[in-house]
């Protein structure tokens, strides 16, 4: 009886999961403006966490390598730039810091997705991510005697959501929606690393400060960009600000290698 219960439970189990990552569900999902991409960053990211939970306690080196390659460190970004995407998709092998950032992409993802489409919406997470890593870089380069550059190292996928929280409070302020709430959550949200310690806010800035600024382009009025469409502007302004994030790391990376030299 028991053998058959359970034989029964696992193949409902399989057939419901089967159903849910089928390729007809999934497209059924893009065509309605599903949390598709939401969904897809929240799998990675978790399966990400777990890679780094097994190697953790199985092959310590393996895990060393994986933070140390693909953590996020405005010192080393010279010679790991890819750090600076994939440090969004890393997080610390605490359950609360992945369920917190999970929990808050399902919270604003999917009304995004929905919003601005999957692939703009793809587009503006991924810069708000890689804004995260600026807001790191451009306080180690500006800062240098209140900020250790040599031991600064972050990861996490905050940066990114951060934007999603920007472009949210956008687009919901040109609608009239009603902000007061999301507004008092990005207050505590901002607060927390004055009660934890090793939170990196400058990512958040960074994120939040790239997120809005992107949606605030896709939303811009201007005769001109108004007759484009929204994947037009997408392309347009999502290629002008990697340039401009990207040419902004690299002046920080020189001059972070600058004064390492000096002090040395």
């Amino acid at each position: 009886m028991a053998q058959h219960f359970f034989g029964n439970g696992g193949s409902s189990l399989s057939s419901s999961l089967s159903s849910l990552f089928s390729r007809r569900r999934i497209a059924y999902e893009w065509r309605n403006g599903g949390p598709v991409i939401t969904t897809a960053i929240l799998l990675v990211c978790v399966a990400v966490w777990l890679v780094e939970i097994v190697t953790r306690f199985l092959a310590p080196t393996v895990f060393s390598a994986i933070v140390s390659n693909g953590s996020f460190a405005p010192l080393y970004f010279s010679t790991r730039p890819w750090t600076a995407v994939t440090s969004m998709f890393l997080h610390s092998t605490s359950i609360f810091h992945i369920l917190f950032n999970m929990l808050t992409l399902w919270m604003v993802g999917p009304v995004l997705e929905k919003m601005l489409g999957h692939w703009q919406y793809f587009t503006l997470y991924m810069l708000s991510g890689i804004g995260g890593s600026l807001g790191l870089m451009l306080w180690s380069t500006l800062m240098p005697r209140s900020w250790n550059t040599l031991a600064i190292s972050a990861y996490g996928a905050s940066g990114a959501i951060f934007g999603l929280f920007a472009a949210l409070l956008a687009v919901y302020r040109r609608t009239g929606v009603d902000i007061r709430s999301m507004v008092v959550l990005l207050v505590i949200n901002f607060a927390m690393p004055f009660f934890y310690q090793n939170i990196a806010w400058q990512a958040h800035v960074g994120g939040f400060v790239i997120g809005g600024l992107m949606t605030l382009l896709l939303m811009w009025r201007a005769p001109g960009i108004r007759k484009m469409g929204l994947n037009a502007r997408t392309w347009l302004f999502g290629l002008i600000l990697l340039v401009i994030i990207v040419a902004a790391m690299v002046w920080c990376a020189a001059a972070l290698g600058a004064s390492i030299a000096l002090v040395g």
